[in-house]
């Protein structure tokens, strides 16, 4: 995947795939995120359950997988985080959408899926760049700003603290000619040259004020994803090495069309990242 070699990704998952069921191992003792839950079984005329297992980003990166799902599929059911469920009613292919909790799914289904393991389940031969997938009406009016409109974001989760950036890396920004600055960091400090009114806990009015930015700047978190799902603007900001879903040496996303990637030459190298931000902001 990570070569977009998918006849080869697809060829591992198979064999990974009969040796798991071989050994007979329950995957219920592992935490929801490690997880594999379909059995290979087809999923034609079928009731399927999909589980949304693993972050906000990952449901909506590959929602956009439902619609080809439910071209085979008799029902797809979505068991997804419940501050996404909004955002998820836009999606096509979804038949009922619940939302995940702790225990067990309160629905019938056939065959059961987790939502990462689609592109295996599906075959895929390319990546669906469609977008936007998700909609949402935008805020309605903004305070006239006769500068170029940028929302940035710099901390990812803390499970993976070599996504985020300190706040003073990201100073030589302030530098950028003919740039209002928005900070889309909700509750991850401040930046001295970045209004805070459009950052926001709740998710789908968060994406409604995205469509007031001419641009959003993020490292790799649920943001970057949001942005992307929609077809706006969005330059991704990345580590090295970095998540498999961004390819290499890539300057661009297939899975995003609207997307730009800044990637560290070398491991930790921030610098040159915003360096490569400040040069692309003033060209």
């Amino acid at each position: 995947m990570q070569r977009g070699d998918f006849a080869a990704a697809w060829k591992l998952c198979d064999d990974f795939l009969q040796s798991r069921l071989r050994s007979g191992v329950s995957q219920h003792s592992q935490p929801r995120h490690l997880q594999h839950v379909w059995n290979g079984m087809p999923v034609d005329g079928k009731r399927v359950l999909v589980r949304c297992y693993h972050g906000l980003g990952d449901t909506l990166m590959f929602a956009r997988l439902l619609s080809m799902l439910r071209r085979c599929a008799r029902e797809v059911i979505v068991w997804a985080q419940p501050n996404l469920l909004e955002l998820l009613r836009t999606v096509e292919g979804i038949d009922r959408l619940l939302p995940l909790h702790s225990g067990a799914p309160d629905a019938d289904y056939d065959i059961d899926v987790e939502l990462m393991e689609l592109p295996h389940l599906l075959r895929l031969s390319a990546v669906p760049d469609r977008v936007p997938y998700l909609h949402v009406a935008p805020v309605a009016t903004m305070s006239a700003i006769s500068l170029r409109r940028v929302g940035i974001v710099w901390q990812s989760g803390v499970w993976d603290w070599t996504r985020s950036i300190a706040p003073r890396l990201l100073a030589p920004l302030a530098q950028a000619s003919g740039v209002h600055w928005f900070s889309l960091q909700y509750g991850g400090g401040e930046l001295a040259f970045a209004a805070t009114d459009l950052a926001c806990r709740d998710i789908l009015e968060q994406a409604r004020r995205l469509h007031a930015l001419d641009l959003v700047i993020s490292v790799d978190t649920m943001m970057a994803h949001l942005a992307g799902a929609f077809g706006l603007p969005v330059w991704l900001l990345l580590p090295t090495p970095c998540d498999w879903r961004w390819m290499l040496e890539r300057d661009d996303s297939p899975w995003y069309p609207t997307m730009r990637i800044f990637r560290q030459p070398q491991p930790g190298d921030w610098k040159s990242v915003v360096d490569s931000v400040l040069r692309a902001l003033n060209s």
